[in-house]
């Protein structure tokens, strides 16, 4: 392997880079970490205290708000001590429980519901129409779906007058039968917050709430494939925080159903095509060769990406499943595991987005579920634009060094368990086996 094509520290310690799949030129320059930032938490750096405020009420994903966001699909809730997912409630049974995870329609879908229709012929399926005539049927989902309907016409120019019945239930639709959800947890700040920088990230839950937000995460990216047969492909992804594109500072995941792979996964496609080991030659055994692997479990192995505009992680499922859907409960807690210990050591005030990228469904060569993190923390100027060499503040042996002590003081507390680090990684080559049949 000639590594040294995508990775080179010069004598002053500028680390220039090459991302081997997808071409991106990053240089990471000594002492750019250390370069004074403005931005605090939600983007700013003043904090106020939360007295007096309800930390069940803060903004539309909280739990006392159920109402302000679209009718819901489904619920995972504790019951009695078990986790117990419920599907199609209608709105007089909201409060009947407290939803750990929502299963929601997304309200601005990003591909819209006309875009299916018009393009391919896509109608929604049966049931879900059925679930729209039992929610349309009780007053209380009428008056719901009226006040969301008129609250999303509000944002649109020059619309004006009341809507009819007819038009409503038209407007309606894409909450049943749409192909963009979110995925919300139930709390916005931890139960003894006393500031607002103390809100709950990925990292705050614990191992087995993540665990269930990565399975109903899963379960909806199936449900929508199996919804509309044009889908080829569901990007998953989570903006933590207004600087990585957060509407709501309020934990919570998005899907959207595809009409194709984009740009990225096509790439990808292809060098498996004439490669099709080339994530474990170009990934995890790059990795090990720099030293910049440091997590792992038996079902995943996290380290230190190159090439990337931001300071990045990848955690990659070991799995011979290249979907995550596919992957077994157990290989499943494996992967939500190693995601959750890195959020952890992140900390909740770094602002990032988690990206998924997985086979598509009619890929005939398999690509690892693979999961990156973000951290948006420095903002693409100028000198980038104009020479697309993209400036990295954090050189990979940075950010590795930083992640390392905290994830050992986590696990020292207990608070993540069953996780080999730095050195206590195996660093086995070519771990990941999707490429098996």
């Amino acid at each position: 392997m000639h590594y040294s094509t995508f990775y080179n520290v010069m004598p002053d310690g500028t680390v220039k880079q090459i991302n081997p799949f997808t071409g991106n030129e990053v240089w990471a320059v000594p002492g750019r970490a250390s370069k004074p930032s403005h931005h605090g938490v939600n983007g700013v750096e003043e904090t106020h205290s939360l007295e007096g405020i309800d930390h069940k009420a803060v903004c539309s994903f909280c739990e006392k708000r159920y109402f302000e966001t679209p009718p819901e699909k489904s619920r995972w809730a504790r019951i009695d001590g078990n986790w117990t997912e419920l599907t199609g409630l209608q709105p007089e049974q909201y409060f009947d429980t407290v939803a750990e995870f929502r299963r929601t329609p997304n309200l601005f879908e990003i591909v819209t519901l006309d875009y299916w229709k018009k393009n391919y012929g896509y109608h929604p399926p049966p049931h879900e129409l059925e679930r729209m005539e039992r929610y349309i049927a009780s007053p209380m989902g009428m008056n719901h779906l009226t006040e969301i309907v008129e609250f999303k016409r509000s944002f649109s120019n020059g619309v004006k007058g009341e809507l009819s019945e007819e038009e409503i239930l038209r407007y309606s639709e894409p909450f049943f039968g749409g192909c963009h959800e979110l995925i919300i947890a139930r709390r916005h700040y931890g139960a003894d917050a006393t500031s607002e920088r103390e809100l709950v990230s990925s990292g705050v839950l614990t191992y087995d709430e993540h665990r269930y937000y990565f399975a109903s995460t899963v379960e909806s990216l199936r449900e929508i494939m199996q919804r509309n047969r044009y889908v080829r492909y569901v990007s998953v992804f989570q903006n933590w925080l207004r600087p990585a594109g957060a509407s709501f500072d309020h934990l919570h995941k998005q899907l959207v159903g595809l009409d194709e792979w984009g740009a990225s996964i096509t790439r990808q496609v292809k060098m498996l095509q004439d490669n099709p080991n080339i994530f474990n030659e170009y990934g995890t055994n790059f990795a090990a060769m720099y030293n910049l692997v440091f997590a792992e479990n038996d079902h995943a192995i996290a380290f230190v990406g190159i090439g990337h505009r931001f300071p990045t992680i990848e955690i990659f499922s070991k799995s011979n499943h290249a979907r995550p859907y596919e992957h077994s409960e157990e290989e499943l807690a494996g992967v939500s595991d190693l995601v959750h210990a890195c959020h952890a050591a992140m900390g909740a005030e770094i602002s990032c987005n988690e990206e998924w990228y997985y086979s598509p469904l009619d890929s005939v060569v398999k690509m690892p579920w693979h999961v990156l993190i973000k951290w948006r923390i420095n903002v693409t100027a100028g000198f980038e634009g104009g020479t697309s060499i993209f400036i990295n503040p954090m050189t990979p042996v940075e950010l590795r060094d930083r992640m390392v002590p905290k994830l050992y003081a986590l696990r020292d507390s207990g608070m993540i368990t069953n996780i080999r680090i730095a050195e206590e990684c195996y660093l086995t080559p070519n771990p990941l086996m999707y490429y098996l049949r």
